[in-house]
C-alpha cells in the first residue's frame, strides 16, 4: 500500500503544474463549491454553542504541518557555523517589502485607477510580508542550492512572523489610499491577535517536532500518510481560493482588474527575485548559496496571504486576483533559477 501511495504521490508532483492549472480551471467553470468552502461553517459544539471552522485555514495548516514534517532540520548544524548568510537572508527578506512596494505605489498613482491601484498593493503587501515558503526547500534541492542555508530561511521567517508581518503591515499602510489603510488596517489587527503564530508557525512547528521525535520505524509510514494527503489539501486550498477570486471575477467581469493584477503581480515578484540576485553578488556568496538566497528572497507563503484575505476581508475577493497570480509566477520565476543551475523543472509543493 506504502508503495502504491509513494508512486502515486511521486506521479502526482511530477504533474503538480498542470494540477495547479485544472483547480484553476475547475475554480473557473465550477466555482460554487469553492466559494461554500470559503465562508466558515458552524461546528456544534454543545448546547447553544458552535465553533467556526473556516476549511482554508484548515487546509493551510495541514499544508504547513506537512512542510515541516519535511524539513531536514539536522542540516542547520551546518548553518550555526557561519550565521551570516542567514542573518543576510532575514535582513533581506525583512527589507524587500519597504524596497519594493513604494516604487510598485508610485507607479500606480499614475495609472487611471481611481484608488491609485490601493487594493492590488493591499494584496501585494500581505505577500511580501509572509515568511519564506516551505516548498522553496524542494527548489533549493533540485536546483543543487545550499539545503542549510535554505532551511534556516525558512524556520527563522516562519518564526518570526508574528512580529515581522504586523510591522511590514503597520510600516506600509500609510502608502494606501481609497480606505485601504483602514482594510489593511483591519488585516492588521488579525496579524496581532495571532494568525501568524496559529496559522503558519503553530503547523508549521508540530511537523518539526514530529520529524525530530517520531521513531524512526514510525515516521516513515506516517510522513507517507501526512505528504500525499497535503498534496491533495493544497491542491483543494488552491481551488478554494481561485474560487473566491474567479467566482467573483464572473459575477462581474472586469478585464483591466484582471490584467492590472497580472502586471503588478509580475513586478513585484520580478524585483522580489531581482533583488536577491543582485545582494548575493554583493556579498559574493558561492553559487548554492547564492542559489538559496534568491530563491528565498522571491519565494514567500502566497498561500498564507490568500487565507488571511479570504478569513479577514471575505468581502473583498477580488484582491485574491494578484494573489494568485504571484503564486503561479513565484514558481515560473523559481524554475529559471533552478534552470540556471543546470537542473530539470522540479515538483514545487507548498507555496
Amino acid at each position: 500500500m506504502t508503495s502504491r501511495t509513494d508512486r502515486a504521490t511521486h506521479w502526482l508532483r511530477r504533474r503538480l503544474g498542470w494540477a495547479v492549472c485544472t483547480a484553476y480551471l475547475a475554480a473557473l467553470l465550477l466555482p460554487g463549491p469553492g466559494v461554500w468552502l470559503r465562508h466558515p461553517r458552524a461546528l456544534p459544539t454543545g448546547p447553544g454553542h458552535a465553533l467556526p471552522v473556516h476549511t482554508a485555514v484548515w487546509l493551510l495548516a495541514l499544508v504547513l504541518f506537512s512542510a515541516g514534517l519535511q524539513v531536514p532540520v539536522r542540516s542547520l548544524g551546518q548553518l550555526l557555523r557561519r550565521p551570516l548568510t542567514l542573518l543576510a537572508g532575514i535582513a533581506l527578506h525583512l527589507a524587500v517589502p519597504l524596497l519594493i512596494i513604494p516604487p510598485v505605489v508610485f507607479l500606480l498613482r499614475r495609472s487611471p485607477d481611481a484608488d491609485g491601484g490601493s487594493g492590488l498593493v493591499t494584496a501585494m503587501i500581505l505577500i511580501v510580508a509572509m515568511p519564506v515558503a516551505a516548498g522553496a526547500t524542494v527548489w533549493t534541492g533540485k536546483g543543487q542550492g545550499d539545503q542549510p542555508t535554505m532551511v534556516g530561511l525558512v524556520l527563522a521567517s516562519t518564526l518570526l512572523s508574528p512580529l515581522t508581518i504586523p510591522l511590514t503591515v503597520t510600516v506600509l499602510a500609510p502608502l494606501l489610499g481609497g480606505g485601504y489603510a483602514d482594510v489593511l488596517a483591519t488585516a492588521g489587527s488579525g496579524l496581532h491577535s495571532g494568525f501568524a503564530l496559529t496559522t503558519v508557525v503553530l503547523p508549521c512547528a508540530a511537523g518539526l517536532l514530529c520529524r525530530l521525535l517520531l521513531p524512526v520505524r514510525w515516521a516513515q509510514p506516517f510522513s507517507a500518510a501526512v505528504v500525499p494527503t497535503a498534496l491533495v489539501g493544497s491542491l483543494l486550498l488552491t481551488y478554494v481560493n481561485a474560487s473566491g477570486a474567479l467566482g467573483s471575477f464572473l459575477a462581474r467581469p472586469r478585464p483591466l482588474l484582471f490584467v492590472a493584477a497580472v502586471i503588478v503581480a509580475t513586478l513585484v515578484c520580478a524585483f522580489s527575485f531581482l533583488l536577491g540576485r543582485l545582494t548575493a553578488r554583493a556579498l559574493r556568496l558561492d553559487a548554492p548559496v547564492a542559489s538559496s538566497l534568491t530563491l528565498a528572497c522571491g519565494m514567500n507563503n502566497s498561500s498564507a496571504s490568500a487565507v488571511l484575505l479570504t478569513t479577514a476581508l471575505p468581502d473583498k475577493p477580488h484582491l485574491l486576483l494578484p494573489v494568485l497570480a504571484y503564486g503561479l509566477l513565484q514558481k515560473t520565476a523559481a524554475n529559471r533559477v533552478v534552470r540556471l543551475r543546470g537542473q530539470p523543472v522540479p515538483c514545487a509543493g507548498t507555496s
